[in-house]
């Protein structure tokens, strides 16, 4: 039985982690940089060791993970998403010293990392993909004449990459050829490999992707999908279970491709299969995320399910802790991603010391986060400092009770992307489900809208506090 795990992480997903261990009796050990010393995991954690002076550098040390779990006897190492997540050699590093990976095995780690081999697997499989290059395209040469073949607009891809970046569209032979050293450029130095692919663009999909389970015993499960449409640079914002965009007959379709997906690569653990669903109603697979992803919230509130615990007990050997026919669906759920970032500014990150936060509550409203009043969030990391999940009976329910969440939140100190996401809550063809990747870029009138809001706030913030001051 795994009585304690190491959380190779940290912040609001070494929080989350923590909370699942606590609830099953198992201790937890945090990991932190110094730049995390007075984070909220370091706190929570039943013990907690400093990895290095370096901001990144221990998160990012495999060998050293293991060893210290190793030295705290730790039965088992949780990599949360992120950081060394995804990467194969802390999996078979773990397999090798006898800790037990929270998640799926090296090999196949390996494999749905790479996307041309995922490509060829889901293509053995029966499961529809975007067309586009057979593998790795070889140079300029070679990607100019597949995007002739299958038409502009492409999609020009790290192999490797994944979080929106290593991605160009290219509408033209010259855009390619532009573009072409840049992405190259940009894998190598994100992601450690120079090889990209092509791919058709398709213009304006929904971006939809399902939740799966899949333990040691032969069992696939789905937990339906969630709606990740509404995105900016290629960076989710916004997600929703389930889709409100979806039928019946398309949900059911879809989650059956992602149980065949998962079981065509002998899947172990959580997982997610992401899709282009096209205006004509074609789902195409585009990449498999192996491990528990940001947006997991809304799932577990729409299906009541604790995928965590879920994960902890298939790395444990257990058996899924329920059948498909025993997955049922309750109401809709949306999450928001709440980023330290200035709208005013054009989205800069913007980091500094919380200098008051409170966080919403009531019925249908949940907040992950490792935020507290006076706590200083370091700049060297994701700027996402909080999610604010929402559940209602309905799509309805959920935008209004939405509303009145991000209303209740006060994150001061900081500038955040909440006033953002308030006017989208607003927007008709939102609130009637009518959105797809390409609703941002089709409504700039709703980000110069939040940055009239964000400085009429700032500045009813700052008469506020000189009222304070003055003692009005």
């Amino acid at each position: 039985m795994i009585r304690k795990i190491l959380i190779a992480n940290r912040g609001e997903i070494a929080v989350r982690v923590l909370r699942a261990c606590s609830e099953m009796g198992i201790r937890s050990v945090a990991i932190y940089s110094e730049a995390d010393r007075f984070g909220l995991h370091v706190k929570k954690a039943d013990e907690s060791y400093c990895i290095g002076q370096e901001e990144l550098a221990g998160y990012l040390n495999p060998h050293r993970i293991v060893n210290l779990a190793v030295e705290t006897g730790c039965d088992a190492i949780h990599p949360g998403y992120g950081f060394l997540s995804e990467n194969p050699l802390l999996a078979q590093i773990c397999t090798d010293r006898g800790v037990r990976f929270i998640g799926p095995d090296a090999g196949v780690i390996r494999r749905m990392g790479d996307k041309t081999e995922a490509r060829q697997a889901m293509i053995a499989a029966g499961v529809p993909v975007t067309p586009g290059s057979d593998g790795n395209v070889s140079g300029l040469d070679e990607a100019l004449a597949v995007a002739t073949r299958i038409g502009y607009p492409v999609m020009l891809k790290a192999t490797s990459g994944g979080g929106g970046r290593g991605i160009r569209r290219c509408d033209t032979p010259a855009a390619l050829a532009q573009n072409f050293d840049r992405v190259v450029s940009e894998a190598t130095k994100a992601f450690g490999s120079a090889e990209v692919f092509l791919e058709k663009c398709i213009v304006n999909p929904r971006h939809i992707e399902v939740q799966i389970l899949a333990d040691s015993h032969g069992q696939v499960i789905h937990l339906w999908e969630r709606d990740c449409s509404i995105q900016r640079r290629n960076q989710k914002l916004i997600e929703i279970a389930p889709s409100p965009q979806l039928t019946p007959e398309q949900r059911s379709h879809v989650g059956e491709l992602a149980v065949r997906a998962a079981r065509a690569v002998n899947y172990e653990n959580a997982g997610t299969i992401e899709f282009l669903l096209t205006q004509d109603g074609e789902f195409y697979f585009m990449e498999m995320n192996t491990r528990v992803q940001v947006e997991h919230t809304i799932t577990e509130e729409i299906t009541g399910l604790d995928i965590v615990k879920e994960q902890i007990r298939i790395a444990d050997g257990l058996s899924l802790s329920l059948a498909q026919p025993d997955v049922e669906l309750h109401g809709c759920a949306i999450q928001f991603r709440i980023n330290v970032e200035d709208p005013r500014n054009d989205f800069l990150p913007s980091f500094g010391r919380i200098t008051r936060y409170y966080a919403p509550g009531g019925p249908g409203v949940r907040t992950d986060t490792a935020i507290y009043t006076g706590y200083q969030i370091p700049p060297h990391y994701d700027s996402m400092c909080a999610k604010i999940i929402v559940w209602g009976r309905n799509f309805d329910e959920a935008i209004a009770r939405s509303l009145r969440a991000l209303d209740d939140t006060i994150i001061a100190g900081v500038p955040t992307t909440m006033p953002f996401y308030q006017e989208i809550l607003r927007h008709p063809d939102f609130r009637s489900g009518r959105f797809d990747t390409g609703f941002l870029a089709a409504h700039p009138e709703l980000t110069q809208y939040s940055l009239k809001r964000s400085r009429d706030a700032a500045v009813l913030a700052a008469v506020a506090a000189i009222a304070a001051h003055v003692g009005l």
